[in-house]
C-alpha cells in the first residue's frame, strides 16, 4: 500500500522561496500520494518516479511564472488530479505547456483547471492512460497564435474524456491509435478535433461549437465516429465534419448543424477496395450539406435527414465522381416525388443537378453574392429553362419520404 504524505505547510508562500512542491517530489517514495493544501506553489515541476499529486482541496495552484512548462512527467504511473495550473511560457518551439507527459503508461490526468498556458496538455508517447474532466484554456492570443488545448503524438489506447476546451486553438490526435474521445466539449477553438495518420480511435458524443471546423480527419483509417453534435463552425469554410484521404470510416448517428460545410469529402476512401459509411446522421440548416472535392466514391450514404441546407450537394471539382457513391434512403426535403403506396419510399429517385448558374462553386469571388436575390432569382430560372445542359451529381434511388 503506497505511503500517503501530507504536505502541512502555510496555505501562501513566498514565491520567490525554494520549490517546496519540487523538494516533496524529490524526497518521496515511488509510489506515494503527495495530498496538496491550498496554496500557491512555483512550477517546472519534474516528474520522474510513479506519484501521485492530488489537491486536497480547491485553490491547489501551481504557477509557472510564465517560464517554460509547469508540469513535466517523464515516468509511468503519475497521477495529477485536482490542480489549477497558470503561467506557462510563450515559446512555440519548446512547446511550453501546462502538463507535459511522455514515455508514461497507465497515468491519469483529471480534474484540473489549466488557465493561461500556451499549450494545454501535451501527451506524447503515452498509453493506456486517462486524460479526462480538465478544464482548459489557453493565453489571450490570436487564435492562430493559441498553443493546442490537448495533444496526443504517438499514444495509444488512451481514453480521452470529458474535458473543456475553450479559447484554445486545436485538439489534436497525430499518430495515435485505438483511443476514446468521448464526451468532450471544444467552443471558439481553430480545428476542436483533428486527426492526421491515426487509426482505430472512437469518437463518441462529443460536442463542438462555434470553432471553424468541427472535427477533421485526414490520412486516416478504421474509425467510428458516432453520436458527435458540431454546431455553428465558422466563417465562409466553417465545416462540420471533414474527411481527407480517409479509408473505412464510420459516421453514424451525428448532428452537424448551422455550419457552411455540413460533411465535406475529399479523396476518400482513398485505399482501394475499401468504402466509407455516412449513415444516419442529422444535417441541417448547413449551407452546403454534403460537399465533394477531389476524386471521392465508393461511399455509402444512407439514412441521412438532410434538411434545411442551402444546398445539398455541391462537388467544386468536376471530377469527383459523386454519382459514384452509394446514395440510398436518404431524407431530403426538397424531395417533389410522391409516395403512392405509402412505404415512406419515395416512387421516382431523388435526383441533383448542378445548374450552370453555380458559378460561385468554381469562382469563390461569385460567393460574395451568394443567397442575395439575383442568385435566388438565376437558380429558379435556371432549374425552370435551364440555358445549357446541367451536370447530374448523384441519384438517390430510394428516398425516404418522411423522417
Amino acid at each position: 500500500m503506497s505511503k500517503i504524505i501530507i504536505l502541512f505547510f502555510f496555505i501562501f508562500y513566498n514565491l520567490l522561496n525554494a520549490n517546496i512542491l519540487q523538494d516533496a517530489i524529490d524526497n518521496a517514495k515511488e509510489g506515494s500520494i503527495l495530498k496538496v493544501p491550498k496554496g500557491i506553489y512555483k512550477g517546472s515541476i519534474k516528474i520522474n518516479k510513479p506519484i501521485s499529486i492530488i489537491g486536497k482541496e480547491e485553490g491547489v495552484i501551481i504557477d509557472g511564472l510564465g517560464e517554460g512548462t509547469v508540469i513535466e512527467i517523464n515516468s509511468p504511473y503519475v497521477t495529477i488530479k485536482n490542480l489549477t495550473i497558470i503561467g506557462s511560457g510563450e515559446r512555440h518551439d519548446k512547446l511550453d505547456a501546462a502538463i507535459k507527459i511522455s514515455n508514461s503508461k497507465q497515468s491519469e490526468i483529471s480534474d484540473n483547471i489549466i488557465k493561461d498556458c500556451l499549450f494545454g496538455i501535451d501527451v506524447s508517447m503515452t498509453n493506456n492512460s486517462i486524460i479526462s474532466n480538465n478544464y482548459i484554456t489557453s493565453k489571450d492570443l490570436d487564435l492562430g497564435l493559441r498553443g493546442d488545448g490537448l495533444r496526443l503524438w504517438y499514444s495509444n489506447d488512451n481514453i480521452v474524456s470529458k474535458n473543456k476546451l475553450i479559447n484554445s486553438r486545436d485538439m489534436i490526435v497525430w499518430y495515435s491509435h485505438g483511443n476514446e474521445i468521448s464526451e468532450n466539449y471544444g467552443e471558439n477553438n481553430r480545428y476542436s478535433l483533428h486527426f492526421m495518420y491515426a487509426g482505430k480511435n472512437y469518437v463518441k458524443n462529443n460536442t463542438y461549437k462555434f470553432n471553424s471546423v468541427g472535427i477533421f480527419f485526414m490520412y486516416s483509417k478504421d474509425t467510428l465516429a458516432t453520436g458527435n453534435i458540431i454546431k455553428s463552425s465558422l466563417g465562409a469554410t466553417g465545416m462540420g465534419i471533414g474527411l481527407k484521404d480517409v479509408s473505412n470510416f464510420t459516421l453514424k448517428d451525428n448532428t452537424v448543424i448551422y455550419c457552411a460545410q455540413g460533411i465535406y469529402i475529399d479523396h476518400s476512401p482513398f485505399e482501394p477496395d475499401t468504402k466509407n459509411w455516412i449513415e444516419n446522421n442529422k444535417i441541417l440548416y448547413n449551407a452546403e450539406a454534403l460537399h465533394f472535392h477531389s476524386l471521392s466514391e465508393n461511399n455509402v450514404i444512407k439514412g441521412n435527414n438532410i434538411l434545411g441546407n442551402i444546398e445539398d450537394v455541391i462537388n467544386d471539382s468536376r471530377g469527383s465522381k459523386t454519382d459514384k457513391n452509394e446514395i440510398v434512403n436518404n431524407y431530403w426535403d426538397n424531395y417533389e416525388g410522391f409516395d403512392k403506396n405509402g412505404d415512406n419510399i419515395g416512387d421516382t429517385p431523388h435526383k441533383v443537378f448542378q445548374y450552370a448558374d453555380q458559378l460561385w462553386v468554381y469562382n469563390p469571388n461569385v460567393k460574395f453574392f451568394y443567397g442575395s436575390p439575383v442568385i435566388s432569382l438565376l437558380n429558379f430560372l435556371a432549374k425552370l429553362a435551364p440555358f445549357s445542359q446541367p451536370v447530374f451529381l448523384m441519384s438517390d434511388k430510394e428516398p425516404k419520404l418522411k423522417i
